[in-house]
Order: C-alpha cells, then structure tokens, then sequence
C-alpha cells in the first residue's frame, strides 16, 4: 500500500490517506476504515488515480457525501475514491446544466430555482450529490434525475471514461445501469426549463418544510432505507407493523418516520443491519412483501 500511496501522491491527484475512517464520510457516520482514501481534486486527477489502481490491480469504489450507504464496520479493502467538493464545478449553458459529482444536489436545486428554472424542485431536499443522484436514479414528489439527465460522463471500472446518454442509462425506478456496471457519474449534463422563479421557489420550500417536518434529519442518517414495495410504501408497512422506535444498540427506527433508522450515538453497521433484517423478516411474515433496501450496504472483501 505505500508504494501505491506513493505514486498517488507523486501524481497530485488530490487527498489520499491510508486506513481513513469511513464514519467520516458517511452520513450514518458509521464505517471502518478504507486502506486507501483519495479525494481527487480534478477529472484529470480521476484518470491519473485509476491509472495507479489498474496498474496496481486494486480493488476500488467511489462515493459521495455517504447518504444511502452503510460501510462495514471493517471498512473497505483497496481504493475508496470521494468525488466531494473539488469534483464540483458548474456551468450552465441556456437550459443545459452541466455539473460535477461532487455537487450537492440541495445546492444544485437552490441556485438553479434561482435562476428561474424548472425541473430540479423534487430534489431541493435529497441529502447527496450529482454523482450519487444519477448512480441511483434519485427522486422524490413524483420526479426523478432521469426525467432531467440528458447524458453522463461515467467511468468504468475498466477505467474508461465516457459519455452515456440518457436512454442508454436504463433507469428504473432507483436504478440505474451504473448499479449493474459498476460504473460511476464524474460529470453531469441536465436539461432544465425556463419557468416562474416565485413558483419554483414556493414549490421547493413546501418540499423542504415536508422533509423537515416528517423526516428526522437531526441525527445521522442516510435517508430512506428501503424502497417503496409499490403500490405500498415502505415507511406506512413499518409503521402498520409497530415497528417504529425498535432498537439495536445505537441503532433505531425513527419516531418520525417508519423508513429511516438513525444514529443515536454509537451505532454499528451490524446494529442497523440487525434492525433491516428484522424488518425484512417482519414485513414479509405479516404481509408476503419483499422488502429491498434502497441503501447501498457494502461488506469488506478480502
């Protein structure tokens, strides 16, 4: 690992560190360590970074703020790549946006409502990045990343770069072909529209005072934990269920709402992951349904 942390930092791609703990970066604030951490500063820092790690044969993965995952408390072996706020940059070219991964998707919202343009309000509450938005089709009040995505720039984990458009993205419902691909958002591409700034403000505002008000965002978490099992919603079946407030060790079920599990201190990845298959098992005892995580958990591999 020195030698790799060495060509790293010769090639000034950015931040790395060894054995960087993870609960810094996630927003559950739980995580083991990564044995390497890199934070590129550039694109040009991305290409050089997987270059090291190809040549290396090294394990890898990419990730955002940290909402909607949940780290081992082993952390991660090989590479872990934060796309943060040096991956951020931001132009805006008539109705086209074209953004960095690292980009918060609340910020994004509130400077483009700003502008006086539509189609970015169902976000101004999602607690991520462009990055992550786009690997998990994010969405929220009836829209979505891939009702506005016109192309990404994706790496492979082949180390390719390329740009992907929209209908070659295969989005589903919180899915993206990046989930089956491995691949990763560097840069994005959304189409917005001219509209009513005094609306679109209105109409953000109402979603954040939703949020705020049903969601419990004043403890780590990382958002909505599981997917909606449609036409049921995942939150209701919880609560119908009783199991809001249930606990394992530091871990709990939200009072405030049934599809979020908080950090009440010291939680562990395998206290939440106790609490996930409990519900699970629950769930699918009382009503036959299958209840999928729309969080991301990823397990140490040796």
């Amino acid at each position: 690992m020195i030698e790799i942390i060495r060509e790293l930092e010769e090639a000034k791609v950015g931040k790395v560190a060894q054995n960087e703990p993870l609960s810094k970066h996630t927003m559950w604030k739980i995580g083991g360590p990564a044995d390497i951490f890199i934070e590129p500063d550039s694109v040009d820092g991305v290409i050089q970074t997987m270059e090291v790690i190809k040549r290396h044969n090294l394990p890898w993965r990419a990730i955002g703020r940290g909402s909607n995952l949940l780290v081992d408390d082993a952390g991660i072996a090989g590479a872990v790549l934060k796309f943060g706020p040096k991956l951020s940059h931001l132009e805006l070219d008539g109705n086209i946006v074209k953004v960095g991964a690292g980009y918060s998707i609340i910020k994004l919202a509130n400077v483009i409502s700003k502008e006086g343009l539509t189609g970015l309000e169902f976000a101004g509450g999602i607690p991520g990045t462009i990055g992550g938005a786009v690997f998990m089709n994010a969405g929220a009040h009836g829209s979505e990343i891939a009702n506005i995505l016109t192309e990404a720039h994706i790496l492979f984990p082949d180390g390719r770069l390329e740009w992907i458009k929209n209908k070659e993205m295969e989005f589903s419902y919180r899915t993206s072909r990046l989930q089956k691909e491995r691949g990763v958002c560097i840069e994005a591409a959304l189409e917005v529209k001219p509209g009513n700034k005094e609306e679109i403000i209105q109409e953000m505002m109402k979603h954040k005072r939703y949020r705020r008000e049903t969601q419990p965002w004043n403890r780590p978490c990382a958002g909505s934990v599981f997917r909606n099992p449609l036409p049921d919603h995942a939150g209701a079946l919880i609560e119908k269920s009783g199991l809001k407030g249930y606990r394992v060790g530091d871990a709990q079920i939200s009072e405030l709402h049934g599809n979020f599990i908080v950090n009440l201190g010291e939680a562990k990845a395998a206290d939440v992951l106790a609490i996930i298959r409990h519900v699970q098992d629950t769930i699918h005892e009382r009503y036959g349904v299958e209840m999928r995580t729309e969080v991301e958990i990823v397990k140490r591999e040796a």
